[in-house]
C-alpha cells in the first residue's frame, strides 16, 4: 500500500487559506485552456495561491479538525432538504469557507482572473469586489470600476427574487447574510464571465461589498446546481445543462483535474444511472444508490436506509464539496461491521475522532463497489482508505451521517469520486461514471 501525508496536506489546503502563495506566477500554472474545458486545481496545488506555509499540527489534529469541518458542510445539506426556502448564495459557512477544488474565471471587460470554488450543490456565482470592507487580505478582488460591461440588477429584476434578504439601495438590487459568525452584504450584479475559451455575456453574481467575521472565504464560488442563478440555468443555451468533472487525487504532484463544459467531448464509453429530482430541493443531484459490496457479498443495509422519498429529502446525494462519504448510521455501520469482519479477528480496531474503522498494522484490503441503478461503481483503495504520514495508521475514510440531527442523508463526496469522470446529464436525467486517471 502506498502511504501518504493526506490528511496533511488536505488539511492544509483546505482550512489554512490566510497564507498566500504565489503559485498563479509559476509559468508552469498558466495553462492554456481550450474550448469549453477549464483546469481544475486542488487548494493545495503548487498553482494555487491558497496553499498554505508548512504547519506544525500533528496528523491526528489535521484529522479532527477536519470532521469537524466536513460535519459543519453535512449539516449544511440536511438544512437544504428539510426546509422549503430557496437555496441562497453562500448561505452557510462551510459552503463558502472550506472549497477542495477551484477553478479560473476571467470576469470584466478588460478580464481579470479570479479563483472560484466547484460547488455542485450551490446555484449562484459570488466573488470578493473592490472596496470590500472586512475581505480576507488574501483574497483576490474584482475591481468592478475598471469592467467596462459591468453594471448592477435593478430591484425589479427577477433575479433579485431569487436571493435572500433582497433588499434596494437606490434601484440596486442588495442583499445580506449570516453564517457561522461571518455576516456579507453584497449586491448581485452582471458582467461578462469567460470560461476557458467561453465568455458569457450578462451573466448574473453576488459582488460582496462588506464582510464582517472570522470565517469570511478569500475566494470565490461557481454554482454548479440546477437553481435558476446556476451555471447551467444561465448557460443553457450554450452548454446544455451538461457537464462533467475529473478530481485529482489528493496526493498527487499536480493537482490537476479537469471541468468540461457542454456535450462536446465527453466520454462514450461510460455508465449512466438516472438522476432524481427532489422538487423542494431542485438544485441537489440526487441519485439511486441500492446497496454496497465490501469485497464480493453485499451488505446487508436496513430496509429503507438509500431509499429516495422527496418529502422528506432522503435518499442519496452527489456532491464536490464533501471529502468524506457520509452514510445514515444504520447504513454505515453495516458497512463498517462487514469491512471490519473482513479484516479478520486477529485485526485490532483503532479509532480516530470520527473514524472507527482504523488498523495500526498492514492489512488486506477488500474492495468496495457501489451498487445504484443501472451501474456498478467499483472503487480503488486509494478512494476510500487514509494513511498517516508514517503509514502506520490506516483508516477507512466513511463515517456516519452528523448524529445530532435526523439525518436522512446519504453524501458521495469527493475522496470517493476523485480519479473518475463524473457527468452530469441533466437534460437527459441521467449522471454517468467511468475511470480517468486525471492526477
Amino acid at each position: 500500500m502506498k502511504k501518504t501525508n493526506l490528511f496533511l496536506t488536505l488539511f492544509l489546503a483546505v482550512f489554512s487559506l490566510g497564507v498566500v502563495a504565489q503559485g498563479l506566477n509559476n509559468p508552469k500554472c498558466k495553462a492554456q485552456e481550450k474550448g469549453s474545458t477549464l483546469q481544475v486545481l486542488h487548494v493545495y496545488s503548487s498553482c494555487s495561491p491558497f496553499r498554505p506555509a508548512k504547519s506544525s499540527l500533528s496528523w491526528e489534529d489535521t484529522v479532527l479538525q477536519m470532521q469537524t469541518k466536513d460535519e459543519a458542510r453535512l449539516l449544511y445539506l440536511d438544512s437544504l432538504v428539510a426546509k422549503k426556502s430557496s437555496v441562497p448564495i453562500a448561505s452557510a459557512r462551510q459552503i463558502t469557507q472550506s472549497p477542495t477544488y477551484i477553478v479560473r474565471a476571467n470576469i470584466g471587460t478588460p478580464p481579470q482572473t479570479l479563483l472560484l470554488a466547484m460547488d455542485t450543490s450551490n446555484d449562484a456565482a459570488w466573488v470578493p469586489c473592490s472596496g470590500c470592507i472586512g475581505c480576507p487580505s488574501s483574497s483576490a478582488l474584482f475591481d468592478q470600476s475598471k469592467s467596462t460591461t459591468f453594471h448592477d440588477v435593478a430591484c425589479g429584476a427577477p433575479q433579485c427574487s431569487q436571493v435572500p434578504n433582497p433588499a434596494c439601495d437606490g434601484n440596486v438590487c442588495g442583499f445580506n447574510l449570516t453564517y457561522g459568525g461571518s455576516t456579507i452584504a453584497a449586491n448581485l450584479s452582471q458582467d461578462t464571465v469567460t470560461l476557458a475559451a467561453d465568455s458569457v455575456a450578462g451573466y448574473t453574481f453576488g459582488c460582496i461589498l462588506r464582510a464582517t467575521g472570522s470565517s469570511v472565504p478569500p475566494q470565490g464560488l461557481l454554482g454548479l446546481g440546477r437553481g435558476p442563478l446556476s451555471l447551467l440555468s444561465q448557460t443553457q443555451s450554450l452548454y446544455q445543462s451538461t457537464f462533467s468533472y475529473c478530481l485529482p487525487n489528493y496526493k498527487s504532484p499536480n493537482f490537476t483535474g479537469s471541468l468540461r463544459l457542454g456535450p462536446v467531448g465527453q466520454p462514450q464509453r461510460i455508465k449512466f444511472t438516472p438522476l432524481l429530482k427532489n422538487p423542494r430541493r431542485p438544485s441537489l443531484y440526487y441519485v439511486n444508490l441500492i446497496g454496497i459490496k465490501v469485497g464480493r457479498g453485499l451488505v446487508n443495509t436496513p430496509p429503507g436506509s438509500f431509499t429516495f422519498d422527496p418529502a422528506t429529502g432522503a435518499g442519496t446525494i452527489i456532491d464536490s464539496g464533501t471529502v468524506f462519504t457520509r452514510l445514515v448510521q444504520p447504513a454505515y455501520e453495516a458497512v463498517r461491521d462487514e469491512f471490519r469482519r473482513r479484516m479478520g479477528p486477529n485485526a485490532t480496531v483503532t479509532s480516530l475522532g470520527g473514524f472507527d474503522t482504523c488498523y495500526t498494522v498492514p492489512i488486506t484490503i477488500p474492495s468496495l463497489t457501489f451498487l445504484f441503478a443501472g451501474m456498478n461503481v467499483t472503487l480503488p483503495p486509494e478512494n476510500f482508505l487514509i494513511h498517516s504520514s508514517s503509514g502506520s495508521t490506516t483508516c477507512l475514510a466513511m463515517a456516519a451521517a452528523p448524529g445530532n440531527v435526523n439525518s436522512v442523508l446519504n453524501v458521495i463526496a469527493n475522496l470517493q469520486q476523485q480519479n473518475h469522470r463524473i457527468l452530469f446529464d441533466v437534460p437527459n436525467s441521467r449522471l454517468g461514471v467511468a475511470r480517468e486517471t486525471c492526477s
